[in-house]
C-alpha cells in the first residue's frame, strides 16, 4: 500500500529539502579552487600585499567566488594604486569614468589613467588616449591621443592598436596612412578586439588600403558585432539588407537593426523605420516607422530629422 504524505507536510518537507540543497551548494562553492584563491588573496592583501589587493578587488568588482561589492573594490584599487600598482590605478579610473561603486568623475578618471599609464598599465594609456580623443575630462588633443595609442599598442594593448588605426585611416592627429591603418586593425582584430575588426571590415567594404572583398567585410562585421561593437551590428544588418557578400536576408537585417536601435543607435532606428515603411523583413507599419524615425532623430541621427521649418 502506498504511503500518502499529509498535505500539511508537503511544504515543510519541500522547504527542508531546499535548505539542504542550498547548504550543499554553498559547501561545494566554498571548496572551489576559485574560492580558495579569493581567500588567499584577501589574506595577502590584509597583510599588505598591494598586488594581491588589486587582484582581490577585481574579484569583488566582478563577483568572482566572492560577494560582489563594487564600493569595497574601489577602496582596494585605491590602496593598491597608492602603493604603485598601475593596473589598479587604471581599474579605479574606469570605475570613476562609469560611476560604478564610486562617484562619477571624468577628471579623476583621467588622472588615474595617467598614473596607471606612467606605471606601465597599457590599458591606462589607451583609455587616457580615448579621453584626449573625445575631450572628456581633459583637453581634446589628437596628437597626444595618437602618442598614447601608439604606446599602448607597442605594449601589446589591442584596443590601442585599433584606435591608432582609426586615426591613421582618417588622418586625424597623425598622417593619413590607410595601409598602416589596415595593418593595425588586422593586428587588433587578430587579438579579438572588436573595434579592430570593425575598422578592417570598413576598409575591405570600401576597398581602401586593402582589396575590396564583400565576403571578408561581412565576416569581419560579424566578428565586430559578436564582440559588442554596435556599429558592427548596424553594418552587418546593412550587408544582409543589400546582399553584399552574403545572401540577402531582410529578417536578419531587421533583427540586427532592432537590437542596435534598442542599444540607442540612431542609424539603426532609422534603417529599421525604412524596413517597416516598406514591409521588408518585418510587417508594414507606417506608424511604427514614424515612431522609429522620431527615436532616430532624438538619438542624433540627422537624416531622420525633419527639414528646418517642418515638425
Amino acid at each position: 500500500m502506498r504511503t500518502r504524505i499529509p498535505p500539511g507536510d508537503i511544504p515543510r518537507r519541500g522547504a527542508r529539502r531546499l535548505v539542504l540543497l542550498v547548504a550543499a551548494g554553498l559547501t561545494l562553492a566554498g571548496c572551489h579552487p576559485g574560492s580558495e584563491e579569493a581567500k588567499r588573496l584577501r589574506a595577502a592583501c590584509e597583510a599588505g600585499d598591494a598586488a594581491a589587493c588589486n587582484q582581490f578587488a577585481t574579484r569583488l568588482q566582478k563577483g568572482q567566488h566572492v560577494l560582489r561589492d563594487e564600493a569595497r573594490a574601489g577602496g582596494l584599487y585605491g590602496r593598491a594604486c597608492e602603493a604603485g600598482v598601475g593596473e589598479a590605478c587604471a581599474s579605479l579610473g574606469v570605475m570613476h569614468q562609469r560611476g560604478g561603486g564610486v562617484a562619477r568623475d571624468s577628471a579623476r578618471a583621467a588622472r588615474l589613467f595617467e598614473q596607471g599609464c606612467g606605471r606601465g598599465a597599457m590599458d591606462g594609456c589607451a583609455r587616457l588616449g580615448v579621453l584626449h580623443l573625445e575631450g572628456a575630462g581633459v583637453a581634446r588633443d589628437l596628437p597626444r591621443a595618437a602618442a598614447l595609442f601608439q604606446r599602448a599598442c607597442d605594449g601589446g594593448q589591442s584596443l590601442g592598436c585599433a584606435h591608432l588605426g582609426a586615426l591613421h585611416a582618417s588622418g586625424e592627429g597623425v598622417g593619413r596612412d590607410v595601409a598602416r591603418a589596415a595593418e593595425l586593425f588586422d593586428r587588433s582584430c587578430g587579438a579579438k578586439e572588436a573595434l579592430g575588426c570593425l575598422g578592417l571590415a570598413r576598409l575591405h567594404a570600401a576597398g581602401t588600403g586593402v582589396a575590396r572583398n564583400d565576403s571578408t567585410a561581412a565576416a569581419l562585421f560579424e566578428q565586430a558585432c559578436e564582440g559588442g561593437e554596435t556599429d558592427g551590428c548596424v553594418h552587418l544588418a546593412a550587408v544582409y539588407e543589400a546582399g553584399r557578400g552574403v545572401t540577402p536576408n531582410f529578417q536578419r537585417a531587421a533583427s540586427l537593426y532592432r537590437e542596435a536601435c534598442e542599444d540607442r543607435n540612431g542609424e539603426a532606428c532609422f534603417r529599421l523605420a525604412n524596413l517597416h515603411e516598406k514591409g521588408a523583413g518585418v510587417y508594414r507599419d507606417p506608424q511604427q516607422a514614424a515612431a522609429l524615425m522620431q527615436d532616430a532623430c532624438r538619438l542624433g541621427y540627422a537624416a531622420a530629422c525633419p527639414p528646418p521649418g517642418r515638425s
